[in-house]
C-alpha cells in the first residue's frame, strides 16, 4: 500500500499531485533543485487552500491536515522512504533521465518509480531507473486539483504489480483512469495537442482571430476553454516540445509544429507564465496578440 509519495518537480503540475495526495491523507515529500523552491511551493499550497477554506470550498480541518502532510526535500537521500515517486519536471527528456538516474539510487526496494510526461515514451524512460518492472507513467491534468483524470501507461516492462498499486493510489485520491499503451502522446495528448496545434496554423494564416477560434471552438463545440486560452496556460514552449517529440517518434507530417508556435516561443512569448502568448497579461483582462 502507498503511503509516502514523493514528488519530484515543485512546480504547477507537481504541486497538484502533491496536494491531491496529502489531502488523501498521505505522507508527501514534496522536492525542487533547492529547498527554497520547494518551501515556496508548500507554502503557495497553504494559501491557496486558506482561501478555499474562506469560501467555504474546503474543510478548515482537511486543509489543515492536507498542509501537514506535505514535507519539502532537496536532497534524493529523502526518498528513501517513499513508496511512490513521481517525476514532475519539465517535459525534456535529457533531465527526466538525470533524475531517474539520480533518486533511483535512494529507493527502496520495493518503491515504485513513476513519470508525469505527458509525450515521451516511457519504455524508453524506464531503462534509467533501478527496475523498469517498477517504473510506470502517470499523468496528471492540468488544473491537478479540479481535473478528474488520470492516464496510467505502464512500460514493456512494468509489472502487473505496479499497474495494480497506481491504481489503488490513483483511486485513493479520488481520480478515475483510463489505461493507454505506451505510443507517442499516450491518449488524451495525442488528440488533443495536436488540436491546439491546429488552432495555431489557423491563426496563422488569418482564417481566424484569436478571439473568434477561441470563441467558435468554446461555443461550437461546448469547450470550457478556447483552445489558444488553454494553449496559453499550459506553457506554448510545453506544447512546441511536445509536438517535437510527436514528429521525431512518427515521422508523421501531420505533427509538424505550427510556425506560429515556434515563432512565439522564440520570442519568449509562452502564455501565462511569461505574462504573453496568444494573449498579453500584462493587465487586468487578457488581451488578444493577433
Amino acid at each position: 500500500m502507498i503511503k509516502t509519495v514523493a514528488v519530484i518537480g515543485a512546480g504547477q503540475m507537481g504541486s497538484g499531485i502533491a496536494q491531491v495526495s496529502a489531502q488523501a491523507g498521505m505522507k508527501v515529500l514534496l522536492g525542487d533543485v533547492s529547498i527554497d523552491l520547494a518551501e515556496k511551493a508548500k507554502d503557495k499550497i497553504a494559501k491557496g487552500l486558506a482561501k478555499l477554506v474562506e469560501k467555504g470550498k474546503v474543510d478548515a480541518a482537511l486543509a489543515a491536515s492536507t498542509v501537514a502532510n506535505l514535507h519539502s526535500f532537496s536532497d534524493h537521500a529523502a526518498l528513501a522512504e517513499a513508496d511512490l515517486v513521481i517525476e514532475a519536471a519539465t517535459e525534456r527528456e535529457d533531465i527526466k533521465h538525470k533524475i531517474f538516474e539520480s533518486a533511483g539510487k535512494h529507493l527502496a526496494a520495493h518503491a515504485i518509480m513513476a513519470s508525469n510526461t505527458s509525450s515521451i515514451p516511457i519504455t524508453r524512460m524506464a531503462v534509467s531507473s533501478p527496475d523498469p518492472q517498477r517504473f510506470i507513467g502517470i499523468h496528471f491534468f492540468n488544473p491537478v486539483p479540479l481535473m478528474k483524470l488520470v492516464e496510467v501507461i505502464p512500460g514493456l516492462a512494468t509489472s502487473v504489480a505496479t499497474i495494480e498499486s497506481v491504481r489503488d493510489y490513483v483511486a485513493n485520491i479520488g481520480k478515475e483512469i483510463v489505461l493507454s499503451q505506451d505510443e507517442p502522446g499516450f491518449i488524451v495528448n495525442r488528440i488533443f495537442v495536436p488540436f491546439i496545434n491546429e488552432a495555431a496554423f489557423v491563426l496563422g494564416s488569418g482564417t481566424g482571430s484569436v478571439v473568434d477560434i477561441d470563441k467558435g471552438v468554446k461555443l461550437g463545440l461546448n469547450h470550457p476553454m478556447g483552445p489558444l486560452e488553454l494553449a496559453d496556460f499550459i506553457g506554448l514552449d510545453t506544447l512546441l516540445e511536445i509536438m517535437k517529440i510527436y514528429l521525431a517518434s512518427t515521422g508523421d507530417p501531420k505533427y509538424r509544429p505550427a510556425p506560429l508556435l515556434q515563432k512565439y516561443v522564440e520570442a519568449g512569448w509562452l502564455g501565462r507564465k511569461s505574462g504573453r502568448g496568444f494573449y498579453d497579461y500584462s493587465g487586468d483582462v487578457p488581451v488578444p496578440t493577433r
